[in-house]
């Protein structure tokens, strides 16, 4: 049930244990008395009502991000939407999405925050459904609201990375950016974002792999074809072949945060701990005209 090749095997469940979880049954790496179940998407809240997890909550990405770059909201907005939904430092979160990118974008921006203990579910809901597990629907689950973080906040400010310190990686000789991005979308074939015009990519950032090229919420080359996690040796090789290990301070970038936020989460779980995510990503490095791009922007 869990991947014991990894570190923090813990923080990847399945299906069936956060089913046996919901139920009260007795549970490997259980966790305390408080915990919570929540779906994660963008703009996804009438597939939610349609038939989500019995007893999740629903949180929109657009909460977690603003324009114009959908970057992280300010900390004190960060805050109150953690405690309105009541997440402190010491909750244990479970974490699901239609897409596991969007479920990733809210586990890395608590990570970041502080949470201790945040468990993303492997296969996100088409996982839940193929192994037969109950659906409802209806209104979301609704928690009573936190009075304080408990901690102070954010408690993990080094996982997340402006442009400033994007361009200091780059002449740091153990530091490594790296794009997670499709190669057609590296190499400047495409943007891969229909509101992002320009093409090209950061100059000295490494490619870290991403997905099918028609799909910005594609991890194909990190997930089996079941959408789970491929084993932690074949992403670490990846990386390996590209020059990006778990020795270097790394931030990982692509369009706006979702799919780095993944690659993020799955280099945390396999123990890597000089770990970050370049916020603002290609959408904002490209937006401006005085930052390299490689091939030039079109």
């Amino acid at each position: 049930m869990f991947r014991h090749d990894l570190p923090r095997w813990q923080q990847l469940v399945a299906p069936v244990w956060v089913h046996d979880l919901m139920r009260g049954r007795s549970v490997v790496a259980a966790p305390p008395v408080r915990w919570l179940l929540l779906e994660v998407g963008c703009e996804g809240l009438d597939a939610f009502l349609a038939g989500h997890i019995p007893g999740a909550g629903y949180l929109d990405t657009s909460l977690l991000e603003q324009e114009p770059f959908w970057n992280k909201v300010p900390d004190a907005d960060l805050l109150q939407l953690l405690l309105d939904m009541c997440v402190r430092h010491d909750t244990t979160v479970v974490l699901y999405g239609r897409h596991t990118t969007a479920a990733a974008r809210a586990a890395h921006l608590m990570l970041y925050a502080g949470v201790r203990d945040v468990r993303l579910m492997d296969g996100g809901f088409a996982a839940w459904q193929r192994a037969g597990l109950p659906v409802a629907a209806g209104a979301a689950h609704v928690y009573p609201a936190a009075g304080t973080f408990g901690a102070d906040f954010p408690g993990c400010p080094q996982f997340l990375f402006g442009t400033g310190q994007a361009r200091a990686l780059l002449s740091e000789p153990q530091g490594a950016l790296v794009s997670i991005r499709t190669w057609d979308e590296f190499t400047g074939k495409t943007s891969g974002y229909c509101y992002i015009d320009a093409k090209g990519d950061i100059p000295g950032a490494r490619w870290g792999h991403a997905g099918d090229a028609d799909d910005m919420n594609s991890m194909s080359d990190f997930q089996r074809p079941d959408g789970t996690m491929r084993p932690a040796r074949e992403i670490s090789q990846l990386w390996k072949e590209e020059g990006i290990d778990a020795d270097q301070q790394v931030a990982f970038y692509c369009g706006t945060g979702w799919r780095a936020s993944l690659a993020f989460y799955y280099a945390w779980l396999m123990g890597w701990e000089r770990i970050s995510v370049y916020d603002g990503g290609w959408f904002e490095w490209s937006s401006n005209p005085q930052n390299p791009v490689t091939p030039r922007a079109t």
